[in-house]
This record gives structure tokens, C-alpha cells and sequence, in this order.
């Protein structure tokens, strides 16, 4: 039997992958403990194979916020990872052990374009273009050097993670769908990741115990219009696609302020390379 302690309370990702394992019965047993007050540094963390850690604070509106609010970001998302999984590596005392932290393919960047297909691979540099991509990348940083033959750290950098009450960008998809009774049908390719593919990667990673950078994703790249189209149908809706003003959408690309900025974050093309 593995012992596995999500370290973070009622996120979207803790919550589903408890609800996933709990499929193989006696196998695995798993623990949550909340990391909000201070009480979680008084728990002995010795007796879990594996820590998979979900706290921090998710994706939000990056334009207008205070240096408050940066500085927390940093604080929960970077400082906090860190002293986790150092706690971890003391109370192991030399035994094996397994750190598994959620990371983002945001660590590269925000850049998306309708008119130019983006792929990452594991050559590419990451570069944070706002403060949330760098304090997920600074927790990288930190975490990187505490492998060693005994204490595994395995990086996870998924895209965007989407699924029944899953929040962020995925919503708005679900805003249109129910609203909207047309929507371009433009080509565009993003990487994608369904909650119950995150859940049975992480599984993975407990099961083999191993470490390193990973770039979980779904075997097929997704095209927004069809997103929101499936999304209509799962809601009992019929959307129309329609593509003889894509002339235009991608024009609208080139435009700069807003409108460029919300066209390119719509149809932009932003993949993992299949071989990575």
C-alpha cells in the first residue's frame, strides 16, 4: 500500500484525484491536510511515499493588482512549495520519499498568436511574462536542487486543466457555449489536459517514484471551436460553426490593445511537442 498526503485542502485538483484513486480501494490510502494556518508543521510527514502538492493560489486577472498581492503569490505559490517539501526531506531522514508539485506551462509565458503556432518543447526556455508564471518558475528553482538518490522532485507543467467544475479559462468556454448560437470555426491547436488524464499521470508518477520535469498533456491537440461546440452539446444546445469571416478574425490578431490581446487569447496556437 502507498501512502500519499495531498498538502492543500479542497483545491479543484486535490479533490479529483482523491475521488480518482479511490477506484483501487486499499491500495493507496490518501490523506489531505490543509495548508492555510500553521498546523501542517507539526505533522510528520515521514510515513507518506509520496507528497503531492496542490496549494497556491490559481491563475487570476494579473493586470491591475497591488504589490500585496504579488508578494503573496510569491509567498504561497514559491515559498511555501519549498518549505513543504523541505519539511518533507527532514522528516524523511534519508528514507525514500516523493514530491510531486503542480507547476504550469505559464512558466513560458503568456504568448499566444491566431497567425503563428507556438510548440514548447524541453529545450525551450521558460520565461514568465507576469509575476503568477514567475513564482510557479521560482518554486522550480528552489525545489530542483533538493533531488537526490532518496528524495524525488517531480515537476509537473501542464496546459490547461479542464473538467466537470473546473474554473479559470474553461469557464469562459462554458459562458460562450451557453450563450452564443454561432462561433468561428477557426484552425487553431492548443495543449490541453482532462482532469481524469492529470489524475492518472500523477498515479503514474507515484507508482514509479521517479522525478524530473513533465509535460502531461491529451493525445490530441484542441481546436477552441470544437471545444466550444462539445461543450454546447454536453448542455443539450446545438452551436453553429462558421468559418467565412475567419479573413477577419485573424486580422483582428494584428490589432494591438485589447482586441488583439483577446483574439490571440482565444485562437492563439500554443502546443507541447508531441516528443517531449
Amino acid at each position: 500500500m502507498k501512502k500519499i498526503l495531498i498538502t492543500g485542502a479542497n483545491s479543484y485538483i486535490g479533490t479529483s484525484f482523491e475521488k480518482y484513486m479511490a477506484q483501487f480501494g486499499d491500495e493507496y490510502q490518501i490523506e489531505t491536510i490543509d495548508m492555510k494556518d500553521g498546523t501542517w508543521k507539526e505533522k510528520d510527514f515521514s510515513g507518506y511515499d509520496s507528497l503531492f502538492h496542490v496549494a497556491g493560489i490559481a491563475h487570476a486577472d494579473v493586470s491591475n493588482v497591488s504589490e500585496e498581492t504579488k508578494k503573496l503569490y510569491y509567498a504561497v505559490n514559491t515559498d511555501l512549495a519549498i518549505e513543504t517539501a523541505k519539511k518533507y526531506q527532514t522528516d524523511l531522514a534519508g528514507k525514500p520519499g516523493q514530491f510531486i508539485y503542480m507547476s504550469s506551462i505559464i512558466i513560458y509565458g503568456e504568448e499566444t498568436n491566431i497567425n503563428k503556432k507556438r510548440v514548447i518543447t524541453r529545450e525551450t526556455k521558460p520565461n514568465p511574462s507576469n509575476f503568477y508564471g514567475d513564482s510557479k518558475l521560482q518554486a522550480e528553482v528552489g525545489l530542483e536542487p533538493l533531488n537526490t538518490e532518496s528524495f524525488k522532485a517531480a515537476i509537473l507543467r501542464p496546459p490547461m486543466i479542464y473538467g466537470p467544475g473546473s474554473k479559470g479559462n474553461y469557464q469562459q468556454l462554458v459562458k460562450i457555449a451557453n450563450k452564443l448560437p454561432v462561433f468561428p470555426d477557426v484552425k487553431n491547436e492548443r495543449s490541453m489536459l482532462y482532469i481524469g488524464n492529470l489524475c492518472e499521470f500523477v498515479k503514474e508518477r507515484v507508482d514509479k517514484q521517479d522525478a524530473g520535469f513533465f509535460f502531461p498533456q491529451n493525445n490530441e491537440y484542441v481546436r477552441t471551436s470544437h471545444m466550444v461546440r462539445d461543450i454546447a452539446k454536453e448542455n443539450g444546445k446545438n452551436i453553429y460553426l462558421f468559418s467565412w469571416m475567419n479573413w477577419l478574425i485573424r486580422l483582428l490578431g494584428y490589432v494591438p490593445g485589447k482586441i488583439g490581446r483577446l483574439t490571440n487569447k482565444a485562437f492563439g496556437n500554443l502546443v507541447y511537442d508531441r516528443e517531449g
